[in-house]
Order: C-alpha cells, then structure tokens, then sequence
C-alpha cells in the first residue's frame, strides 16, 4: 500500500496504490495486481462522504483530475457533496495497465477474463475498506453503471446513493440481442445525420469505394477497410460528435489531414487495446460472446456501405489493424470464453437501491429498451429519460447535479 498527496489551489488529491489478488476467492492463486485510485477533496470538504466514479469503457482509466478549471467536468459539482475516488479499474491507467509488453505472457487471455466487473467491485470494497468508510456512494459512467449493476448483485449494502449514466445494462440478455438492437440506433443515428447532410451520404460512399481497394492507407500504416471506415459513426454517440464527423467528412480524402483526421476519428486504437480486446464481455452476462456484433449485422449494414456503426468490434480488424494485430491469438481465446453471468437479477431487485439514472432515448451504445427493463428492477432509482444528450452527456455538463437533486427529491426544471 502507498498513499501520496498533492495539491492544487483548494483541491487535495490523495493517491492511493493497493495490491490486490488477480483473482478474488481463490487463495490458491497467488498473483496480485496493484489498484489505483485518486482520492479528490476540496477544501473545507475534509468530511463529506466518498464518492466512487466507475469509469466507461472496459479498458480506460479514469480521468485524471485538474484545476482551472476543474476537470473533469462534473467533478466540481460532485465535491459539492462528496470526497470524490477516482479508481483505474483494473488492467488500467496506474492500476497494473495492460499493453503490448504483456503479449509475451503465455497467461494473457486467461489473465485478461479477470479482468471484468465482479472483480472491479472487489476491488472497491477493499479500497473502501483501506479508506475507513462504512458505506459510500457511487457514479458509474457507461461500462461504469454496468459495474454498479454488478455492486448491487453482491454488495448492495456499501452503497448510499446509486448514479447511473447511460449505464443501465440489460441483465440476463445474451449479447446477441443486445447487439442487435445497437444496430437498430445506429441505423436511425445514420439516417439523421444524412437527412442534415444529405451530400455526406455520396462523401461515405466514395469512401468505401477507395477502402475497397486498398487505397486509405493511414499514417501508422493502417490501410483501412470499408467496415473500419464505416466505424466513425461512433463519433454519433456523444453530444458533439457529429461536428467531427461533419469537418472529417468536408475533406480531400487523398490530404494528410484527412488520413490523420480519419485516424483518430475511428474507435479502438493503439492507446487502449484493451477496450478492443474485451469490449464485447461487458454484454457477456453468462455467454460466450463469439464475435457477437459481427455476426449480427443486419442484412441492409451488410448492402449498404452509408450505414455507420459504432462500438461493433470486427473480428477482421485484428488481421488488418496493425495495432490490433499482434492481439489477434488473444481476442480470439476471449471471444471463446464462457463468461459467467455477472449479474443476479434477484439480488439487484431486493437491493433497495436509491438514487437516480440518467437513460438517454438515442443512446447508440446501450440501448434505451434494455436500460428501462433494468430501470423497472430499481424502483428506488429514479431515471430521467432525456434525448436532450447522447452518450456522454455527463461531461457535457449539467447530468449530475440533476441527478443528485432526482435522488433527493428536490425540485428540477
């Protein structure tokens, strides 16, 4: 265990390091990973509850947190009302990160299934253990609420206020049905965006045509495929991302600043292979998930190349992406996996849960449907049904303290 501390104007952030089993329950497994989390106060601020932010993805870390202004930007609304911990989930950022120089491990895809969120709820109720606190409140963003969902399966008791954002999983759904219907959304995002900007659809279109014959080819190498070009449509799920997609989609596509643009519009990069890796076990809740995005795609995404997608992990990217590549024998064995549910439906209904949840309408990534099937099992907490954001409304501003006054039943316009 370390703990250090630093300062900025009013804030103090404590910085806390554990080491923790790789894999809970099994004293016969003796590897251990490190945890970290950041620990936020401001001044003033030294006894008010803790706050643990679950971060999205899998496979990001949390924000690091800064002043001046204060970032991220809900963290200053949350320190209104809460000591707030900031935790590397597992595998990320200082909490024994996953990378390329892990490949060399003969144990990797197996070491990467304990990686999931049980585990990471594990992880929290050791690091609120260390930090003294009897109960403490939670905020989960996206992969974030799906953990909160596995924190009211097993540990609903250390919980005082659940806040949830565009993070309500589908509990006992195999991943195929969850798929299907983000392809249902990214339909409808496309169609939008279109019918804004009809002369984009022809821009898309000319650019499938040149990925169909090799010649995007990217600055680290890359030549991009049709279906990597048609993944920018997950710029669509966040408030301000068809701005992006609109600026990329305005360009010269033989420029240097379309193919860095097109770069780093498209998901699953080098920084985070992770995220690519074990992107599809978050649906996995008692499934193996078998390339289920790729398998599910509905005929018309199949015909129409003007048809953008999201977070659709292509099993083909890790023969072609050269970032992704040395991750092919890995994704393969995960994909394979037989994930055990993460969720107990019985438990999170019984959990007196309270709080609130942000669902939002024409969310791209966890489907509205399935978010308010989950909604009706926690009656104690509130949704707010919104398409005023798309997915990542919390660092658009204004979700939380909304949320928090949902939770305690004051007045919202």
């Amino acid at each position: 265990m370390s703990v250090t501390t630093r300062r900025m104007q009013d804030l103090t952030v404590d910085d806390h390091t554990l080491t923790v089993p790789l894999v809970w329950g099994d004293a016969a497994d003796t590897r251990t990973i490190d945890v970290h989390a950041s620990v936020v106060t401001r001044e003033g601020g030294e006894t008010l509850p803790y706050l643990v932010f679950l971060q999205g993805g899998p496979g990001h870390e949390a924000p690091r947190p800064f002043h001046s202004p204060v970032s991220p930007s809900w963290l200053d609304d949350a320190l209104a009302h809460h000591r707030v911990v900031l935790l590397d989930q597992r595998g990320t950022g200082r909490s024994t990160p996953v990378g390329d120089a892990d490949l060399a491990r003969p144990d990797l895809a197996e070491y990467l299934t304990h990686l999931r969120a049980d585990a990471i709820v594990r992880d929290c109720e050791a690091l609120r253990a260390h930090l003294g606190a009897d109960t403490w409140s939670v905020l989960g963003q996206s992969f974030g609420g799906f953990t909160a969902l596995a924190y009211l399966s097993t540990d609903a008791a250390a919980l005082d206020d659940v806040y949830i954002t565009g993070g309500l999983s589908a509990i006992g759904r195999h991943p195929d049905e969850v798929y299907t219907l983000t392809y249902d959304k990214m339909r409808a995002a496309s169609e939008r965006y279109y019918r804004r900007f009809p002369h984009h659809r022809d821009a898309v279109r000319r650019l499938a045509d040149l990925a169909s014959t090799g010649s995007l080819v990217l600055p680290g190498g890359e030549v991009a495929s049709a279906s990597r070009v048609r993944s920018i449509g997950s710029l669509l799920g966040s408030n301000d991302g068809w701005q992006t997609l609109w600026a990329l989609l305005e360009l010269d596509p033989s420029t240097n600043a379309f193919a860095h643009d097109l770069a780093a519009a498209m998901p699953y990069d080098a920084r985070n292979p992770l995220y690519a890796v074990i992107h599809e076990s978050s649906y996995a809740d008692g499934h193996a998930t078998r390339w289920s995005a790729e398998r599910v795609e509905p005929a018309d995404f199949r015909d129409d190349p003007t048809l953008l997608t999201g977070e659709h992990v292509r099993r083909e990217w890790f023969d072609t992406v050269p970032v992704l590549e040395p991750w092919r024998d890995v994704a393969l064995a995960v994909a394979d996996h037989e994930w055990p549910s993460v969720y107990d439906a019985a438990a999170v209904a019984a959990s007196d849960a309270h709080g609130a949840a942000a669902v939002y309408v024409n969310d791209v990534y966890v489907p509205l449907e399935f978010s308010l099937e989950t909604a009706a099992l926690l009656p104690g907490v509130t949704p707010w049904i919104t398409s005023e954001h798309e997915h990542n409304g919390l660092r658009a501003g204004g979700v939380l303290p909304r949320l928090i006054d949902l939770a305690h039943g004051r007045r919202v316009r």
